[in-house]
This record gives structure tokens, C-alpha cells and sequence, in this order.
């Protein structure tokens, strides 16, 4: 591990070199109008992997390529007859969010710049800084000769941010070549430098639009008023139902299959850093909210929710408009936790509404997409490998925490490929993922390949 490490401390400008050049290609895979710049950034990265020393491949799917590129079979330590050494699957995502708005960039969002201990662009965090750590960890392996041992293969795919559509296929295609001891992720987030952490749990979600349809067209108010229902009173009536002044949604079984946390997750949790005041004063609220009883922390990552996320009606423009609207909408999603199903949670929600809505009004809901919640026991033996590499790198003890967002691909890619999900993330609370700024602390860029180092040391030994 000595020339290992030497390796990756003498070449830390290069690597943030070469993480400038792969943030320059601007793999936005939501717009069409990127579509070749996605491909080119596929190009690229494979060529780089190639550079590196790794077996690689690209795969044409029905959107983007997949990159894949395995350890070769001189990198792994020698084995005896009869025996194998494990073999770990690291995911990752190449394309990333629109950068709009425009105008809220500091700097252009596909021309990466470094200030202070931040580089800046859009990708950096999310998630090509993260993979990018896990490569650079694997080459100065490759570069210095030194044994691994385990074989290690990248999954590195063009769609994670428009849902991943041809993941699925791709998995079930290639399972035999892709069967994993265990899958390691970087593509979340950890409290801070002094706190990395192992996120051992992802919230589901689930989604819906919902239309209230009145009036054939809009009416005027002062004509109709009082005699017509009005749409968006009607929806808001209806979403205003569906959650209690408490905090807790309204609707009938929509906790009964919820786990508890354990005295053990909530001495864990409460071991982060960021209290009540600072996430008021992080967010820009006068006051926090939710279930009695739980912490913020608890809520935001360890409870399921019921949320608002868009609402329209009527007229939008400069001035009045004295109408009824003939129709109202609301995009809403669900948060869901460990044993919530999300079949039986949206069909409970479509139940509720369909049951409350009044006869005066057509009701129309459209249901999206959905995910699982997932969970490891941070007990687990590839979990502890995994704390222990953490403690290795950064010099500290590791938390354990849950993560309130989804990845749909991760209950998807455990379940196809019949491993355990590790996720290491790297990125800072302030990294602005998906927002105007985004931004990847070099210092993370730097731990995650020492953690990433230390990982492949630390798997082959579960039982430790």
C-alpha cells in the first residue's frame, strides 16, 4: 500500500487536471441537443479508462453507452488452485443535470475553475468527481504494480439522470459477467471532512400528477361564482386532507408497514453534526417543522413524507383575471421507507383521493415513476469493511446515516445482480448537486481515492 498511496499524494494536480478535462464535455443526456456531446464524453472516458490499464468496452443501448472496464487479469494477486478472489462492481454516471438556470452561474458550468478547496461545474459532484476518485485509486494500483486483491470492474452509465431506462436491460443482459460480491456506489453525500460517513439506507419514492377538471372552459367569477365548484379550491381542499397540521400524512394505512427505527439508528443519527439551529440557518427558514417526536434528521432521511412539489391554475399573468378556472394540477411524491411497498402505497393514495373528491368536479390522476426503499445492516460484514476503509482514509470514526433522497438503480441493481449496496458518498452538504454552482471539494477528491484504496484491501476480508 506504500507505493499506492505515494502514487496518489505525487499526483493530485494531474488528477485534477484530468477531472477538469472530463467536466468539459457537457453529457446533459435530459436534452437531445447534447446527444452527441454525451457520446463524446462516453469516448473519452472509455479512452481514459483504456490509458489507465483497464479492460474496457463501450455498449450501444437505446440511449446512451454504457462504459465498462475491468481490472485485467495480471493486476489481481496470485490464488490457489480451487479458490477465487471477490469481485467488486463500482457504478457510476457519467451524464448530469441541465446546468440551467444560466444566470445563476458564478462561471460557466462547462468550464470547470478551482477556487479555494472548491472545483466548480456542472458534474462535479454529481457524479463524475465521485467515480473519477474510484479510477484514479484503481490506476495507481495498475501504475505501480502492486497486486490487488480482488478484481474490480466499473459500471459507468449515460442516464442515471433522466431514470436510468436501459440500466435494467443491460444488468439483466450481462449478469453473469457483472456478478458482484458487492456493488459500491459514491454518488451521495457525507456530512463533512471530520465526518465521512456510511449511508446505509435510501428513502423510495413514488410520484403523481393530479387534475381537477371543472368547466369546460374558464368562467367568469362574478357571473358564476357561487354556482360552479371552483378547480383549484377543490384540489387544494383535496391535498390540504392529505396531511395533518401535525405533520403526519392523513391517509388511512399509509404507516402501517413502516419500521421503527432502533434505539441503535437513532443513537447514530444523533451523532451528526448539524443540529436544529443550523438547519434553520442552512436553509433560510424561520422555523423547522415536523412529526413530534423525531429529530430533523430523523425526519428528513428515516421518515416517509407526502409532499407538494408543483401547483398551477387559472391565470399566472401580470393583473387580475376575475375567473374560475377550469382546471387545477399538482405534482405530488411520496417518500417512502424501509417495508413501505410502493405498489400498495400509491394505490392507498389513488383510494384517498378517488374517495374524498367531491361529484362536482372530474378527477384525473396520472401515476409516474417509483422505486423501492433499500437497506443494509450496517452490521453487515461488507458494511464493517467499508467503516473500516473509511477509518483508514480519513482518520476518524465513520458515521452511520441514512439518506433522505432516492436511487431507484440501487434496489434495482441489488436485487438483478443478487449483491449488497455500498454507499460511500463524497460530496459535501453545499456541493449544490443539481443546482447552479455545483461544486466538489479537492480535498474529498482526494479522500475518496485513499478511501477507494483502502477499500479494495479492506472487502476481501469481511469476517474481520
Amino acid at each position: 500500500m506504500d507505493a499506492v498511496i505515494e502514487y496518489l499524494r505525487t499526483n493530485q494536480q494531474r488528477f485534477l487536471k484530468e477531472l477538469c478535462q472530463y467536466l468539459r464535455l457537457p453529457s446533459v443526456s435530459a436534452q437531445s441537443a447534447y446527444k452527441k456531446e454525451v457520446a463524446r464524453c462516453a469516448a473519452w472516458l472509455a479512452a481514459h479508462c483504456t490509458q489507465l490499464g483497464l479492460e474496457t468496452r463501450v455498449f450501444k443501448t437505446k440511449g446512451h453507452p454504457i462504459v465498462i472496464a475491468k481490472t485485467p487479469a495480471d493486476a489481481v494477486a496470485p490464488v490457489r488452485p480451487g479458490s477465487r478472489l471477490p469481485h467488486f462492481l463500482v457504478y457510476g454516471h457519467y451524464d448530469v443535470q441541465p446546468p440551467e438556470p444560466l444566470e445563476l452561474w458564478h462561471h460557466l458550468p462547462f468550464e470547470p475553475y478551482v477556487k479555494g478547496r472548491r472545483i466548480y461545474a456542472r458534474g462535479a459532484a454529481d457524479n463524475k468527481g465521485q467515480h473519477f476518485a474510484h479510477l484514479k485509486a484503481v490506476e495507481a494500483y495498475l501504475k505501480t504494480k502492486t497486486p490487488l486483491p480482488c478484481h474490480v470492474t466499473f459500471l459507468i452509465e449515460g442516464e442515471e439522470e433522466v431514470g436510468s431506462p436501459n440500466l435494467v436491460p443491460f444488468l439483466h443482459a450481462h449478469r453473469s459477467e457483472l456478478a458482484a460480491d458487492a456493488i459500491i456506489i459514491s454518488d451521495t453525500g457525507m456530512p463533512g471532512l471530520r465526518y465521512p460517513a456510511l449511508t446505509y439506507a435510501l428513502r423510495g419514492i413514488i410520484s403523481f400528477e393530479i387534475t381537477v377538471r371543472g368547466p369546460k372552459s374558464d368562467l367568469h367569477s362574478g357571473i358564476y361564482g357561487g354556482a360552479v365548484d371552483n378547480p383549484a379550491m377543490v384540489l387544494c381542499s383535496l391535498l390540504a386532507k392529505a396531511r395533518g397540521p401535525d405533520g403526519r400524512v392523513a391517509i388511512p394505512g399509509f404507516y402501517d408497514d413502516v419500521a421503527p427505527l432502533t434505539q441503535f439508528e437513532r443513537r447514530q443519527l444523533a451523532r451528526l453534526p448539524l443540529k436544529e439551529r443550523d438547519f434553520k440557518r442552512l436553509l433560510g427558514v424561520p422555523q423547522l417543522f415536523g412529526e413530534a417526536g423525531y429529530s430533523t434528521e430523523e425526519r428528513r432521511s428515516a421518515r416517509p413524507t407526502f409532499e407538494i412539489n408543483g401547483l398551477t391554475s387559472g391565470y399566472q399573468g401580470e393583473g387580475s383575471k376575475t375567473i374560475i378556472p377550469a382546471w387545477a394540477r399538482a405534482k405530488v411524491t411520496c417518500r417512502l421507507v424501509p417495508n413501505q411497498h410502493p405498489g400498495r402505497i400509491r394505490q392507498l393514495v389513488l383510494e384517498f383521493f378517488r374517495r374524498e373528491c367531491p361529484p362536482t368536479v372530474q378527477l384525473e390522476i396520472k401515476s409516474g415513476s417509483g422505486s423501492a426503499p433499500y437497506m443494509i445492516s450496517p452490521e453487515s460484514p461488507r458494511a464493517k469493511a467499508a467503516l473500516r476503509a473509511l477509518r483508514a482514509a480519513f482518520g476518524r470514526e465513520p458515521l452511520l446515516m441514512r439518506e433522505g433522497g432516492s436511487i431507484p438503480i440501487v434496489p434495482q441493481m441489488s436485487k438483478v445482480l443478487g449483491a449488497e449496496v455500498i454507499l460511500l458518498g463524497l460530496a459535501l452538504p453545499d456541493a449544490n448537486a443539481h443546482a447552479p454552482n455545483e461544486n466538489f471539494d479537492v480535498r474529498c477528491f482526494a479522500k475518496g481515492q485513499l478511501l477507494s484504496a483502502y477499500l479494495w484491501q479492506e472487502l476481501p476480508r469481511p469476517a474481520e
